[in-house]
């Protein structure tokens, strides 16, 4: 569900829809929502601690992408949201991008920044009940969720190993030294297809609603995934219509995967997550596959993605399974 299958009729409406379309209920936070333009309606959400810098090429995207109209709703003190929403917005002003809105929201009032008219924009404030609005309940409807906050989106991808797990990557690793020890030159091939079929099973399973990966099946998928041609089997067939399959696949393996392999699975995540518009996750999942290895190819892709600004629906991906075999 996009941003723009909400109807947003007034500030309150606004207020009301930031949360699901971030994913969470922001705090010490500007949220910036582009509206209209050829990339339809987006939202783009960054701490009020951005540096100056990080700031600035946020508006410069915009600015590139020329949405009919913005709207900047800062979370927090006056004294702290002022000073960010007036350099956000006076930089996208000046480059001829209409401000329709500018907010301050706080415990669950909010104030405008362009309304000077106490009989709608009273000084105390005008109280908005995000969560018992028509909005929420639209967008809840729609399939969008609002998590308490950034950190419980976070919890939702923490390591959860243990002993069982542990044990699970061991003998998976058991399991491979077997075959390297058994080969005659094929144990890349062997690899390779044993790990697409294995992903094809989990992904297929994970489509039709069936049980998450065991933890004999995670530990044996993280050792595959090594081989970029099993990584990236996982990678073509990450496809909008069963979007939430893969995210939900994604998101278990990285919790219960060892550190050792998350790198693969937490960006397969982080381009799922990215491609469903649920940002936050994604930059989330993005940095977790960065920390296990910062070096990672894919992960380098994707951040430089993810910083160019570029909508998802903009970057399809040009390669089937049936290609990658052929290539193989």
């Amino acid at each position: 569900m996009r941003a723009n299958t909400l109807r947003l009729r007034s500030p309150a409406d606004v207020v009301a829809a930031i949360p699901y379309l971030v994913g969470f209920h922001p705090t010490d936070s500007v949220v910036v929502l582009c509206c209209g333009g050829a990339d339809g309606t987006y939202a783009i959400r960054l701490d009020l601690t951005a540096s100056d810098a990080l700031l600035d090429h946020v508006t410069e995207l915009i600015t590139r992408r020329r949405p009919e109209d913005v709207i900047l709703a800062g979370y927090g003190p006056g004294a702290r949201v002022t000073p960010v929403v007036e350099r956000v917005g006076d930089r996208l002003a000046s480059e001829g991008v209409r401000l329709r809105e500018v907010l301050r929201v706080e415990d669950a009032r909010y104030w405008s920044y362009l309304c000077t008219d106490p009989a709608c924009c009273p000084p105390e404030g005008t109280f908005v009940d995000v969560r018992g609005s028509a909005v929420a309940a639209a967008a809840i409807a729609g399939g969008l969720v609002a998590l308490p906050d950034r950190d419980e989106l976070a919890r939702m991808i923490a390591p959860v190993g243990g002993e069982r797990m542990r044990q699970a990557a061991l003998q998976a690793e058991r399991r491979l030294v077997s075959w390297a020890e058994g080969s005659s030159g094929e144990m890349g091939r062997r690899v390779a297809d044993e790990g697409v079929r294995l992903v094809r099973v989990l992904i297929e399973r994970a489509r039709a609603g069936g049980d998450p990966p065991t933890d004999e099946e995670v530990a044996w998928l993280g050792v595959l995934l090594v081989n970029l041609r099993v990584r990236d089997e996982a990678w073509v067939r990450i496809d909008d219509g069963e979007i939430g399959a893969h995210i939900g696949l994604w998101r278990d393996v990285v919790r219960r995967v060892p550190e050792s392999y998350l790198a693969g699975p937490a960006c397969l995540l982080a381009f799922a997550a990215w491609r469903a518009g649920e940002g936050a996750l994604a930059n989330l999942a993005l940095d977790r596959a960065l920390a296990a290895d910062p070096h990672y190819s894919m992960a380098r892709l994707l951040h430089e993605l993810f910083v160019s600004g570029l909508p998802p629906w903009s970057v399809p991906l040009d390669i089937t399974p049936e290609q990658l075999d052929e290539a193989s």
